[in-house]
């Protein structure tokens, strides 16, 4: 799988981006042979922003943002959301497919 890491108007700590493998490796783990993931993270003016783009077969693609004081929760929680997305799609009936 791919992964692009995007900083805009910020620089990020070894840590942080060590952090933010292991929660894309979560969430590889949760996702059906994802094809790409992209995490951007952005510091506007104090606020610290993390958008999720995770990319997975047939066209689907799951994005969550997180906005917070600190990158580290902005992206627990946008993985959080995005963990979310994939559990309801799994839990979601198939279209044609029965339970007998």
């Amino acid at each position: 799988m791919r992964v692009t890491i995007t900083k805009r108007h910020c620089e990020i700590s070894d840590e942080l981006k060590a952090r933010t493998d292991v929660v894309l490796e979560k969430l590889v783990r949760v996702a059906s042979r994802p094809q790409s993931a992209e995490v951007i993270l952005d510091d506007d003016h104090g606020a610290k922003m993390v958008e999720i783009v995770l990319v997975l077969p047939r066209g689907q693609t799951k994005v969550a943002k997180a906005e917070s004081n600190d990158f580290r929760t902005s992206l627990d929680s946008a993985a959080a959301k995005v963990r979310n997305q994939l559990q309801k799609e799994s839990r979601r009936p198939q279209h044609g497919v029965t339970g007998e």
